[in-house]
């Protein structure tokens, strides 16, 4: 808890600056200690390096530095003659400046600093005051403890610590704090048009020698950028000024043994760790100011933040200094304008890549950035989930141990309001499905099951599901291919007087058995193996298929509502359709009716003859539909991105963006109801009882049929197996992703364990079979994302994961069962909108896959291709082909699932697997290691690029910053070490045996 003593003589790098007596002929724009990337032999001085690996590389069991809050303030005067310390500054992760006259915080935005302002900077710390861990509670013991310091080291005479002492218990005025003398535009001035103090202006006691409170004001208690901070925040506050009574500079830099509150000195209320105060001789503001950014910008950097906490003595601080400009990015002057105001990145890089290289920590291949040993490309990496245990049941037992710790959270994290607008939309698109499966299901069974089955069958399945099993975000539904095989399945019952329902019934149970054989035997491993290549075939499959199948029922509907397209406005008199008698009366008319005065239903019903242009055409109901459909839609789309606009506070932002979709729904159901038109509703069943009246709610598995079609049905069942098996675990595999954080566990067997039971159930109660919804179960997961709620101004939200529970699920498939009582609130909702839902389901689906990315380059020129990182490293002629061969897949696959043979899809979608393996021929390990991996594309650009800055040697260095790969086969030059000694580099005759530094020497070892 000491201060540093004085600095001894002027290091041989000192240039002019603010400090007299440098050597003029030293002046030089590079730190005293060499910078790691030197080609030069290094000095026997040991570099800023191997001080901040020593710092950084010290295991510390306490909790990571705290965020550190930096305010800037900046000594002007009032009315001429008071002076008081004005806050013209602040940071978190980005610089926020005080506009002079405009009394607002400008744009977060990226601190430029001069090269300049930082080696004045490092002078400043080395010539300048340290203090580490010093033990004081008020500002005014701090600024006690700093004078009496320099006082003793001979670097401030005594006679001046009084007026030094008077400057730094000024009154800080806020920017949360409107001037009570004068406009914060006309408190331009500095204090070198001041005059100093003098006895006579004030009385020398305590009150009138400390202007600052000592307690927190009320402007900080209230001001709403607390927000911004997280609750262990810490201050670090930066002084600068000029004054009159000084010759050379006065600096100090102080931390507090433990963060302390030091009344109104900050902002907002929180406790103060750090302080910089550079006081000095007048004209020279502009320097003051620029070191005092310099430092400001220092504190908020991850890696010197890290430092500043760690260090022992001034060296460290130097070193971290020195570190900081070896990272620094130097832009010439002629080329690009300072005024400029450089905008936040979207994606801050990871400071890991600098910590690591200190830290020592390992150099441990990050994934996509090398091949991946044994071949395959890129793969699932196997956790407890997916690991072949060799027991009984080991799997399924092993998630359940993995699952139980969370059930009771699993309905306490859903309180929040995100999960209601999660619920109201997954219930609209699973309500919707239902409707439209349960419709198809009908016409291709006789009505056998039909709309009311596929209602109770949704909410039973889906709620037993959510309840209970291991990854409660998968939605549950009927698939194309579950409808195809019912279709065939119905029309062989039919042609063979078997009994439709009892061949299902024990086709589901042999279909069931066949699942919980691969529960017991651990077969969920094979999970493993499906690639980004089988993933993404599969998803966007069924992602263009909600797609086709929105657009074929908006065209289905213009069908039924035809337009007429020879509509001319000159013509509408002619335009008319009227009821005609037939030539032989038939039916009587009811008393009173004409057949002119019939209604077109009625007309028909007697056997009259519509007559007229306007008979055959519908008008404005079809357009309506389109306008409903694509308002839907686009509404949607904006209204998820309204998070990031400008507009409106953060708060009100997130909610309109998570009820986006709901927001979307109402905005046209309104527009329809004001419209006025008879547009198609949403019609659910009113009664609850069986579609059709030849069957119950039970199915008896005896007396319908042969005795050996129960054995037979076990040949169908195993294509069905199949497809539940592949439909399931691909969904699961997609909604366990690692770029969606999710914390709890995955649980592939015990999902499958509870979809082979609940088709024992809907098999028996005569209910669709349901399986995982890859579509719907991805927007749940995308309704249910999480980000940070306190970010620094001009820091987008970190993604922290998805909101995991299964309340959300359980709600959904409620409301669904009970959707037969609420039809008098349902038949509003036109159907248009629900097909604008479907695809903006289907489109929002295929954001962030890798195919699509994909194929937009193949219709983009070279030069405007965005920098992917698969592009750095594999020849774009092998990018084109990788996605012509997923094209032609996908093809295949629309072909095949739209023909009868669609009974195979799930074979064919095991058949990708064995693609993908062929393709080991046709592409290197290394090209697939980037093509095909699972890891989202910002994450491994950001490790492409921590790889290409690691040092791992200076010609690793080398070949790693160019534009080419590195390749095995390459000749490497070797330099004996022993050569190295006696032939120093560039004939430096200071580096001899005796002086060479360890750092040097360990990093060229890989030579």
């Amino acid at each position: 808890t000491a201060g540093e003593a004085a600095p001894g003589p002027s290091a041989p790098h000192s240039r002019p600056g603010l400090f007299y007596g440098s050597s003029s002929a030293a002046l030089r724009l590079i730190p005293p200690q060499p910078l790691t990337r030197s080609i030069f032999p290094l000095s026997p001085v040991s570099p800023a390096a191997e001080r901040i690996r020593f710092i950084l590389g010290e295991e510390d069991d306490g909790p990571a530095p705290p965020q550190l809050f930096t305010e800037l303030d900046e000594l002007l005067s009032v009315d001429g003659q008071e002076m008081e310390w004005k806050e013209t500054a602040r940071w978190i992760k980005f610089e926020e400046k005080v506009e002079k006259g405009g009394e607002r915080w400008s744009k977060p935005h990226v601190a430029t600093l001069s090269l300049h302002s930082l080696m004045e900077l490092r002078t400043c710390i080395e010539k300048g005051t340290v203090m580490l861990d010093m033990e004081a509670s008020t500002l005014s013991q701090v600024v006690e403890m700093i004078t009496d310091n320099q006082v003793a080291n001979n670097m401030l005479k005594a006679e001046l610590k009084e007026k030094v002492t008077y400057t730094l218990l000024r009154k800080h005025r806020h920017q949360t704090k409107k001037s009570n003398l004068r406009s914060l535009a006309d408190i331009g001035k500095t204090v070198s048009s001041a005059s100093s103090p003098t006895p006579t202006h004030r009385n020398l006691t305590s009150n009138s020698m400390n202007d600052i409170s000592d307690k927190p004001e009320k402007d900080q208690l209230r001001n709403k950028f607390m927000k911004k901070l997280p609750r262990d925040a810490e201050a670090s506050n930066v002084l600068v000024g000029e004054v009159d009574f000084l010759d050379a500079p006065f600096v100090a830099f102080v931390r507090l043994q433990q963060a302390v509150m030091l009344g109104a000195l900050t902002e907002v209320p929180v406790p103060t760790r750090f302080l910089f105060i550079l006081l000095g001789p007048k004209g020279k503001a502009k320097a003051y100011h620029e070191i005092g950014r310099a430092i400001a910008t220092l504190m908020s950097d991850e890696v010197f933040h890290d430092i500043a906490y760690k260090a022992k003595d001034r060296g460290d601080l130097l070193a971290g200094i020195d570190e900081f400009l070896d990272e620094v990015i130097v832009l010439p002057p002629g080329e690009w304008d300072p005024a400029i105001r450089i905008e936040p990145p979207k994606s801050i890089p990871s400071s890991g890549k600098r910590k690591n290289m200190f830290s020592g920590g390992d150099n441990s291949q990050m994934n996509g950035d090398m091949p991946h040993d044994g071949g395959g490309g890129g793969g699932h990496e196997v956790g407890d989930e997916l690991k072949k245990t060799g027991k009984f049941c080991g799997g399924l037992i092993l998630d359940i141990k993995r699952k139980m710790p969370f059930f009771v959270s699993d309905f306490t994290d859903a309180f929040h309001i995100q999960a209601l607008s999660a619920i109201l939309f997954i219930y609209l698109g699973t309500v919707t499905n239902a409707i439209t499966f349960g419709g198809l299901l009908g016409d291709a069974t006789d009505n056998m099951q039909g709309v009311l089955e596929s209602f109770l069958g949704t909410a039973i399945a889906g709620g037993l599901f959510c309840l209970l099993g291991g990854q409660p975000l998968t939605i549950l539904s009927s698939t194309g291919p579950v409808l195809v095989f019912e279709r065939l399945l119905f029309n062989f019952s039919k042609d063979n007087a078997f009994d439709y329902l009892e061949f299902r019934l024990w086709i589901g149970l042999w279909s069931a058995f066949f699942c919980l054989v691969l529960v017991a035997t651990d077969a969920s491993f094979l999970v493993q193996y499906f690639t980004r290549f089988t993933e993404e075939g599969f998803s966007c499959l069924i992602s263009f298929i909600f797609i086709y199948d929105a657009f074929k029922k908006m065209l289905k509907l213009a069908h039924h509502y035809p337009i007429n397209s020879d509509f001319r406005v000159d013509y509408v008199t002619q335009y008319d359709c009227l009821c005609m008698a037939p030539a032989i009366l038939g039916k009587t008319l009811p008393m009173n009716a004409t057949w002119s005065s019939l209604s077109e239903k009625d007309c028909l019903k007697y056997g009259g003859e519509l007559v007229g242009k306007a008979c055959g055409f519908v008008p404005d109901i079809t357009v309506m539909s389109f306008i409903l459909f694509f308002g839907t839609y686009s509404t949607s789309m904006c209204l998820k991105k309204f998070k990031t606009s400008p507009y409106f506070p953060t708060t009100m932002r997130k909610l309109i963006s998570d009820f986006a979709i709901i927001l979307a729904i109402l905005i046209f159901v309104g527009v329809d109801m004001l419209v006025g038109l008879e547009t198609p509703k949403l019609i659910v069943p009113t009664e609850f009882k069986p579609t059709s009246p030849k069957r119950a709610w039970f199915v008896p598995p005896f007396g319908g049929n042969p005795w050996w079609v129960y054995l037979a049905s076990a040949l169908p069942a195993l294509l069905v197996t199949i497809l539940l098996f592949m439909d399931q675990q691909i969904t699961a595999v997609i909604v366990n992703r690692k770029e969606h954080k999710l914390k709890k566990g995955a649980g592939y067997h015990l999902d499958l364990f509870w979809v082979a039971v609940l088709m024992i159930v809907c098999s028996f109660m005569g209910l669709p079979w349901y399986v995982a919804a890859t579509v719907i179960s991805i927007a749940h997961i995308d309704s249910l994302k999480m980000e940070t709620e306190t970010s620094a101004p001009g820091e987008q939200p970190k993604f922290l994961g998805v909101r995991e529970q299964r309340v959300t699920g359980l709600c959904v498939f409620l409301l669904t069962g009970l959707s037969v009582f609420m039809s008098p609130i349902l038949k509003f909702i036109p159907m248009p909108v629900l097909y604008g839902v479907f695809l903006y389901m289907g489109v929002a689906s295929l954001k962030g896959v890798q195919f699509m990315d994909r194929l937009k380059l193949l219709l983009m020129p070279a030069k405007h291709q965005p920098d992917l990182v698969y592009l750095r490293h594999v020849p774009l002629r092998k990018v084109h082909l990788f996605t012509f061969i997923q094209i032609l897949c996908l093809a295949l696959l629309w072909v095949l699932k739209s023909t009868v043979a669609a009974i195979v899809f799930p074979v064919m979608i095991l058949a990708l697997v064995a693609v993908r393996k062929a393709m080991d021929y046709m592409f290197s390990q290394h090209e697939l290691s980037f093509l095909d991996d699972v890891i989202p594309e910002k994450d491994k650009k950001r490790k492409e690029d921590e790889k290409k800055k690691k040092k791992r040697g200076s010609m690793d260095s080398d070949v790693e910053d160019s534009d080419y790969p590195y390749n095995e086969k390459s000749p490497s030059i070797k330099i004996p070490m022993d050569m190295m000694e006696k032939e120093p580099f560039l004939g430096d005759k200071s580096f001899d045996k005796g002086e060479k530094s360890p750092a040097f020497l360990d990093r060229h070892t890989s030579c």
